[in-house]
This record gives structure tokens, C-alpha cells and sequence, in this order.
């Protein structure tokens, strides 16, 4: 038998419920401190280890894929929020194209032309004040991705535990199952013993009657452990999310499982209070810091909607240009003319010859008009709020709101955790006076059985009255059994609330 030890780091969360509950399951288990005798076991290589089925649960569960994603989506948030620090830069462009009587983009004068024209222009803005919001949002949004990530842990957590629960469950129907057959092999030995002396005359036979009834009874006790063992597989199947028997799976009939030993108790008394383990277990518990946090993120929400009533600056700016078919040409002078004219002056009439220069045009290029037209411009503007409607207004409400949820929700989260830990204490010391009181009746009914077979095997004493002292010693161990897992596990509890490993 192996023993297995959880520890309980700031990833894992635990309910007492669960547990308790766990606890109920596997307080039936008879004595773990024997060893099995009979039935089919599986190779070492076949079998199932606690840590196995934990990271199968891990990895197949839907509610942790959900969780994960909801962590993603928290990440990404806090990742935008970053990005809204930076400036925002947008480009523009245009291609247009028009006939008839037109507007010259590069004149601004008509024309009786088509027109071919582009249009460019990059702009950008970036916030230079609005309160804080952008940084306020990026606390709030951190805190929010902090408390996502712990309820993901809590998740984690409950489908551990819920394995846990499954998987011990399947080691006590195992035990249950296994004493089940120790009883039937041992009534059929007596069967045995006491057909011969019923042949030699020695007793009577109604005596054989009843051991024969014993037998199958505990037949049918074998039969519905196996069945009850069959369950409990296929709910560990089930809390691993595992298809019994579909793609390689196995089935309730051919899962097995390695065995853990539990140590006996010494019942000494416990060495914290109630209280202790509570403001310990306030220092780490995923579902009290995912309360915490959740609290200071919505804090950090209402600042937010506070900055929204202060004024907004920011900074812009723009670059643009454009082209067009019918743009502006470039003139070059090309020699002069000589052009005659005719003027009068004191009644002669003359002719002068005057020096007229010559010129060409020519088109700018693509670029060359893109470089002439190009514009600059840079803004500050600043934004007052004066009256929205009271949106700003009803958004502090609504956040502040949000807080005091928060707030309620972070108290019940303690309230509970401290209900189930004062519960976890008492039960604890119950059981401890359970299993004290069941230690001393075992040893009483030991004797008390040890002198019935000696008297049933020297004949003087009948059947029925050697199976009710067997069967009150079975009882009795059982119930000793019982309350054995019930202290070690209601320790255990309180243990885990104090960051301490669980050992099985």
C-alpha cells in the first residue's frame, strides 16, 4: 500500500461541504489493515494513481477550459487597457474621378475638364489628460485578471477534490468488498467443520441449517459490495470525464486503482483553535483572495467612473496632400519674340516693335505635386464636460454599486469559510470521542467472541448464538474502522486550512 500527500499551495481551494460529504462516503470502510486475500488484481502498470486521475481530471474537465478562457479574456482586457496609453494613428486615401464642369482640387477653380485626383492624409491623437481614467483602468483591470486567475484555481480545486472524494470512495468499497469475502471464506470453514461433526453424530443439524443461511447471506453481502464497487468506479470515471470503455477507456469492471494506508490515530489534542485555523486559512484561500481582489477591482471601478467627470485633453495631429490631372504646370522660358505695335503719340501714329518672352508649361510629376500640396497641422483640444445627461453621474453610482456587491459577497465568502471551519473543529473533536469509545467496545467484544468459539467448537454453545457474536465483532470493527477515517480526515481538513500537506 502507498501513501500519497497533497500539499496545499495558493492554487488549490478547499470546501469543508465537500469534504464532509467525502467523509460520509468513506467512513464505511472496514479494516484497512488487512490485505486482500482474494479476487483479480491488476498489474502495477494498469493501475490508477490518485496524482493520475487528478491530472486527468485537470485536463478533461469543461469548467477548467472555461475558467481558462475567462483568464485569457481578463488578460487580454488588462493588455488593451495598457494600449489605450498610446497614441492612436489613422490613414486615409481617396481616388476619385469626375467629368463636366469641376472644381480643380489643386486650384480651387472651375474647370470644363475631367478630373482624375487622389487625396492622402495620416492622422493621430493621444490622450494627455482624462483624469487618470486610462491608468485607474489598468489598476482595475489588473486586479480583475488577479481575481480570475484564483477562481480558476478554485475550479481546479473543486474537480480535485471531487476525484478525491471518487477515488476513496472506490478504496473503501474495495476494502468493504474484500472483508466481504474474508466473512464468506470463513463461515464456509466453519460450514465445513460442522457438517463433519453433524456426520459423526457430535451436533445437531439444525445447527447446520443456520451456518448454511450465514453463508449465503454474506454471499449476498459479497455481491452488493462488488455491485456498490462498480458504482463508485464509474463516478471516478465520470469525475475524470472519461467515456467508460469508449476510446481506450477503461471500464468500471477493469478500472483498478493503487491502494493508500492510513495511519492510526493517536488522539492527542489538536494543536490550534478553531480560531487559529481560521485566521490562517483567511491568509491563502483562493476564494477568499478572488472575494478580496474582486473588491479592489471594483474599487478601482469607481474611480474610473469618477475621472469621467474632469476635463479631457488631448493632443492631434495631421499630415496631408493630394493630386490632380489638371493641376498646376511648370513654366519655362523659352527665348523672346519681338511683337509689333502700333501706338499713337501726339497725334502720329507709330509702329514699335516690343520684346515679348516665350514660354512652355509643363505637367508636375505624381510625386512632385504630391510633395507641393503637402500640409501640416498640429492641434491641443480640450474637452469640458458641462452637462451629459447625469451619465457620468449614474456610472459612479452604478460602480459603487458594483463595490458594495463586491464588499457583501467578499463577507458571506468569510463568513462561510469560518462556519465551515468551526464545523470541521467539532466534528473533529466528536470523532475523536467516537473512536475512542468504538477502541474500547472492539476490545470488549474480542473477548466476548474468542470465548464463544471456544465454546462453539467444544459444542456448547449453539449457531445462532456464535453468529451474533461473530457478526456484533464484525459490526463493531467496522464501526472502529469508521471512526478512524472519520478523525483522520476531519484532522486532515483542519490541516489543509493551514497550508499543511495532506498525507494519505
Amino acid at each position: 500500500m502507498k501513501r500519497f500527500t497533497i500539499y496545499n499551495s495558493p492554487v488549490i481551494r478547499f470546501k469543508v461541504t465537500i469534504l464532509a460529504s467525502l467523509l460520509g462516503l468513506i467512513v464505511n470502510a472496514t479494516n484497512a489493515q488487512t490485505t486482500v486475500q482474494s479476487g483479480q488484481t491488476a498489474p502495477a502498470s494498469q493501475r490508477y494513481s490518485l496524482r493520475q486521475c487528478i491530472d486527468i481530471a485537470l485536463q478533461n474537465n469543461l469548467q477548467i477550459k472555461q475558467g481558462e478562457l475567462n483568464v485569457q479574456g481578463s488578460a487580454l482586457q488588462l493588455r488593451q487597457s495598457k494600449l489605450n496609453l498610446l497614441p492612436s494613428i489613422n490613414g486615409f486615401g481617396s481616388q476619385s474621378f469626375s467629368s463636366g464642369r469641376n472644381i480643380n482640387p489643386a486650384t480651387n477653380e472651375f474647370v470644363e475638364s475631367s478630373v482624375t485626383s487622389n487625396n492622402y492624409q495620416l492622422s493621430g491623437q493621444v490622450t494627455v489628460f482624462n483624469g487618470l481614467a486610462l491608468q485607474k483602468t489598468i489598476r482595475q483591470n489588473d486586479l480583475f485578471l488577479q481575481s480570475t486567475q484564483m477562481n480558476l484555481k478554485a475550479i481546479q480545486n473543486n474537480v480535485s477534490i471531487l476525484v478525491v472524494q471518487n477515488y476513496l470512495n472506490v478504496l473503501t468499497y474495495q476494502e468493504q468488498l474484500d472483508i466481504a469475502r474474508r466473512q464468506v471464506e470463513t463461515t464456509r470453514g466453519q460450514l465445513d467443520r460442522t457438517t463433519k461433526l453433524v456426520n459423526a453424530g457430535t451436533l445437531a443439524e439444525a445447527q447446520l441449517y443456520d451456518l448454511r443461511a450465514q453463508v449465503a447471506n454474506d454471499e449476498l453481502t459479497v455481491v452488493n459490495a462488488q455491485n456498490n464497487l462498480d458504482l463508485a468506479k464509474l463516478a471516478l470515471l465520470q469525475a475524470m470525464n472519461l467515456p467508460a470503455g469508449n476510446s481506450g477507456a477503461p471500464t468500471p469492471g477493469s478500472l483498478e486503482v493503487e491502494r493508500y494506508q492510513l495511519d492510526d490515530p493517536t488522539l492527542e489534542p489538536y494543536s490550534a483553535t478553531a480560531q487559529a485555523v481560521y485566521e490562517t486559512a483567511l491568509q491563502f484561500m483562493p476564494d477568499v483572495k478572488a472575494a478580496e481582489l474582486r473588491v479592489r477591482s471594483d474599487a478601482e471601478g469607481v474611480k474610473v467612473a469618477k475621472a469621467q467627470l474632469f476635463p479631457t485633453l488631448t493632443l492631434s495631429g495631421s499630415i496631408s496632400t493630394l493630386y490632380s490631372s489638371v493641376g498646376r504646370q511648370k513654366q519655362f522660358e523659352n527665348g523672346t519674340t519681338l511683337v509689333p505695335l502700333t501706338v499713337v503719340m501726339n497725334g502720329v501714329t507709330s509702329t514699335i516693335g516690343v520684346v515679348n518672352p516665350a514660354y512652355t508649361y509643363q505637367n508636375f510629376t505624381y510625386g512632385e505635386q504630391l510633395n507641393n500640396n503637402l500640409n501640416r497641422g498640429a492641434s491641443l483640444n480640450l474637452n469640458v464636460p458641462i452637462f451629459g445627461r447625469f451619465v457620468a453621474r449614474n456610472r459612479i453610482t452604478n460602480a459603487t454599486i458594483n463595490q458594495k456587491t463586491s464588499e457583501i459577497t467578499a463577507d458571506n465568502t468569510r463568513l462561510t469559510l469560518r462556519q465551515n471551519i468551526e464545523t470541521a473543529y467539532t466534528n473533529m473533536l466528536a470523532a475523536s470521542n467516537r473512536y475512542r469509545s468504538t477502541q474500547i467496545q472492539v476490545e470488549s467484544l474480542v473477548k466476548a467472541f474468542q470465548a464463544a468459539e471456544s465454546r462453539f467448537n467444544a459444542g456448547a454453545l449453539n449457531s445462532v448464538d456464535y453468529n451474533i457474536a461473530k457478526n456484533n465483532l464484525d459490526r463493531s470493527r467496522a464501526n472502529l474502522v469508521q471512526a478512524k477515517f472519520d478523525y483522520v480526515f476531519r484532522t486532515k481538513i483542519l490541516d489543509f486550512y493551514q497550508n499543511k500537506p495532506l498525507s494519505f
